[in-house]
């Protein structure tokens, strides 16, 4: 720490009496003395603050003349009682009446000494520099008559006006006082500095908004998120009336009158809703203003979303990209071209396609192209998870929200992806009662978690997959209209893999070298690849790398023989055998079975009574109509 002392020295013997007690530190440059300078002496001070010290030492008439002048502390070189006497036994010798010039600073009682100096003195006090000059000139007239007493500058005037004089010096005690003063506020002042620098970091490091005012109600504090929640720079406000430059924040004034603390207050300014903490300064009873701290509720909510995204990011993310498509087959990459597309626009999305086809991989990839990539990807099936916890999940609750609701409540899946992109998996079995509330985050783009009572704002893409027609159940009355219709914006179906051939083969390698860990474990017989082209693949590409992770094991590829639709002993690998089909017995029950279906539709029969009649589950009849 930098503590340079300067020192305004009325004359040379003064410095000489520094020198001696200080050679040491005059020498480094630790102390700077100057000698008084009665034609500059007003601007002395500034120089040596100039030279970087952080304290002056004057004494009298050159503390007067530096006080208030200089942005650094001003140390009075005391003069001592012991000084001053000294001074007048040596003025004794003139045989003149003594005036005493001394600054209302010094403290001097003449009544106490009057017998030791055995004669009358006048003394004349100054508190500036008008009135020494003038102490002084006041006896011009005198002068034949009277000597002056007083130090630098008084003496400097007495020669000027041709004056008898005696400066008052200054003893070694007094100059080591004056120097450890200086120390000891530089030091003051710099802890001073280290503690207002630390509270204005942590005042304008935080998250909150601090505004304070005094008892007269003007604003002490109005730190840099003050400044940005209100629109106001702080230069223009601090030090005048709050109701003045503020009166949205009068509930500050009314705390002030009332002297009670507010805590947790939700409070509607012109442009922001605030949450509010105002406490009253008390101090032993006197009450000296009123401190205020607030959020701006909004950003204090997208705060949330980030911490909770930072928290949970590594199960938000989107792994796939289209590159990790394997589309060889026209059929395919038609339907990712279209995803690309559709990837680089914003508009919700609705993707078609049965089990296992791939829906989710396109949705991720989709993401990961668009301009919400660097935020957060949420995954949900809508068909795995029962009504009531699908709504708690999607939605969120707060704590008490009801029995069994986890303390401090919980986010729910359209809050963690704010900003980024919700993926809803099978939205076909979403009850009507949460299409409803999903058409409302839609429509309004804001969210309320069960059990609260405050809107959450949100920025979300939506895309959605189905493995069935949601048209068909429009009109069956299980799937809202007005709901579709916010949904099938935009529009992507991915085959089934029975409809694109030439992947099929490119897939099991591809399924067989990740599962292997092995570059050539992707080579295989002509015999298997006939298999697994002459196969239905009911459960599309999930089936295939079952069947692939199998063969690894086993080495041999187990398929059911009632799926297998076609033998193509002339194989070629570009997908025509030039071999006729032959039309089996079960093609002819899957021709019945279809036209057995259209009558009971035909019939105005929905697809859960047809099931029913049928004997066989919804899934197995949509199955069975794609097929």
């Amino acid at each position: 720490m930098d503590r340079k002392i300067g020192v305004i020295a009325s004359d040379m013997q003064l410095k000489n009496s520094f020198i001696k007690l200080f050679e040491e530190e005059v020498g480094n440059g630790e102390i700077i003395i100057d000698i008084l300078d009665q034609d500059n002496i007003s601007e002395q001070g500034k120089m040596l603050e100039s030279k970087g010290v952080k304290a002056i030492i004057a004494r009298s008439g050159g503390y007067w003349h530096t006080f208030g002048k200089v942005n650094v502390p001003v140390v009075n070189l005391k003069i001592s009682t012991i000084d001053i006497l000294y001074a007048i036994k040596t003025a004794r010798r003139y045989k003149k009446d003594i005036v005493l010039i001394i600054s209302d600073l010094e403290y001097f009682s003449y009544d106490e000494w009057k017998d030791m100096v055995g004669e009358e003195i006048v003394i004349e006090r100054f508190c500036g520099n008008e009135s020494m000059e003038a102490c002084v000139k006041k006896y011009a007239g005198k002068k034949d008559g009277i000597v002056i007493v007083g130090g630098g500058i008084p003496c400097s005037i007495a020669r000027g006006l041709g004056m008898d004089y005696v400066a008052i010096g200054v003893s070694d005690e007094s100059i080591c006082e004056g120097v450890a003063r200086a120390r000891e506020l530089i030091d003051s002042l710099y802890e001073q500095k280290l503690k207002n620098e630390v509270r204005e970091r942590i005042l304008d490091g935080v998250h909150d908004a601090v505004v304070a005012i005094n008892q007269d109600g003007c604003i002490i504090l109005f730190n840099e998120v003050a400044q940005e929640v209100l629109k106001k720079k702080s230069a223009d406000v601090m030090d005048r009336k709050l109701s003045e430059v503020c009166p949205e924040l009068g509930f500050m004034t009314e705390a002030l009158n009332s002297r009670i603390n507010r805590n947790n207050e939700i409070i509607k300014l012109r442009r922001n809703v605030i949450a509010a903490n105002i406490s009253v300064l008390n101090v032993e009873g006197h009450v000296h203003g009123v401190l205020c701290s607030f959020q701006d509720i909004t950003k204090l909510q997208n705060l949330e979303k980030k911490i909770r995204f930072e928290l949970n990011k590594k199960g938000l993310a989107a792994k796939y990209r289209f590159e990790d498509i394997i589309a060889i087959d026209p059929a395919m990459k038609d339907a990712v071209a279209k995803a690309i597309k559709v990837g680089l626009c914003d508009s919700t999305v609705m993707i078609y396609g049965e089990s296992g086809t791939g829906k989710e991989m396109i949705a991720q990839s989709i993401h990961n192209i668009s301009s919400r990539k660097d935020d957060p990807f949420v995954a949900v099936n809508c068909a795995a998870i029962t009504e009531s916890l699908l709504e708690s999940e999607l939605f969120g609750y707060e704590e008490g929200a009801f029995t069994g609701a986890r303390k401090g409540g919980k986010p729910g899946l359209v809050e963690l992806a704010h900003k980024g992109t919700l993926f809803l998996d099978e939205i076909n079995s979403m009850s009507l009662n949460l299409q409803a509330k999903l058409l409302r985050v839609i429509e309004e783009k804001e969210t309320m978690r069960i059990g609260s009572d405050y809107i959450i704002p949100l920025d979300i893409r939506i895309i959605a997959a189905a493995n069935e027609e949601l048209k068909k159940k429009v009109r069956e009355g299980s799937f809202r209209s007005d709901l579709f219709y916010r949904l099938n914006i935009l529009e992507i179906e991915i085959p089934p893999l029975r409809e694109r051939e030439k992947d099929i083969v490119p897939l099991f390698r591809h399924y067989l070298k990740n599962i292997s860990g092995e570059a050539d474990a992707g080579k295989i017989s002509s015999e298997l690849e006939k298999k697994i082209l002459n196969y239905s693949w009911p459960g599309n590409v999930r089936e295939l790398r079952n069947v692939a992770q199998r063969y690894v094991v086993f080495n041999e590829v187990e398929l059911d023989e009632e799926e297998i639709i076609k033998d193509r002993e002339g194989f070629t690998g570009d997908g025509d055998s030039g071999v006729e089909k032959v039309i089996d017995l079960k093609e002819i029950n899957r021709f019945v079975e279809e036209k057995v279906i259209e009558m009971l539709a035909g019939e105005g029969m929905t697809k859960t009574e047809i099931a029913k009649k049928l004997g066989i589950s919804r899934s197995a009849l949509w199955k069975k109509t794609k097929s």
